[in-house]
């Protein structure tokens, strides 16, 4: 799907490296203006010094703050291309990608008031607000085409995908508790005497 808006997955390793059926991933297979950027400090990668220094890009970072806009207080940016770097990984990874990258902290703020609570129905957010990286980023289209910023084509096909990933996943949780040979992680069967 094609979007004028730049999203730009900033990825912790823990992330990118070991967990291959990620919202992140699934997000960009959908968004044909979205890349993946994995690492932990991102002030010196060059793929995103080379975003932020663009004029032609008015990049900004979506994470919660005091200081963070909503999409209604972006400036009109006449030509400019919106670049959204979103943090992907754990709200512990995420801080501590945060906590390591001030340039990326001094970047215009963006936060998203969500519609609703996650619909992460296989994992538990920490708090009412926090969403999943996909529901995230449809929140933050919905948002800019509300206000003119793009438009957002077709509005089911993230969450749809986000919920097929979610009905696969348990579906093979289900399967796996079938089995006789699944056993719960942590619980050892006794020992036959």
């Amino acid at each position: 799907m094609e979007t004028h808006t730049r999203i730009v997955l900033l990825m912790h390793p823990k992330e990118y490296r070991y967990q291959k059926c990620t919202t992140g991933r699934l997000l960009c297979l959908h968004l044909a203006n979205s890349e993946i950027i994995p690492g932990v400090s991102f002030d010196s990668n060059s793929r995103v010094r080379q975003l932020i220094d663009d004029p032609a890009n008015f990049p900004v970072l979506l994470y919660p703050g005091k200081d963070a806009l909503g999409v209604a207080g972006i400036p009109a940016r006449a030509r400019r291309r919106l670049v959204v770097f979103l943090i992907d990984g754990t709200w512990h990874c995420a801080r501590t990608i945060a906590r390591k990258n001030p340039r990326l902290l001094a970047l215009p703020r963006l936060m998203i008031q969500p519609e609703s609570p996650s619909l992460f129905t296989i994992k538990r957010q920490p708090a009412p607000w926090c969403l999943s990286t996909i529901e995230a980023a449809h929140q933050l289209l919905l948002g800019l085409e509300r206000h003119g910023l793009d438009s957002y084509p077709d509005k089911t096909r993230l969450l749809g995908a986000f919920n097929a990933m979610q009905d696969f996943q348990v579906r093979q949780i289900a399967r796996a508790a079938a089995s006789p040979r699944y056993r719960v992680r942590g619980v050892r069967e006794p020992l036959l005497p």
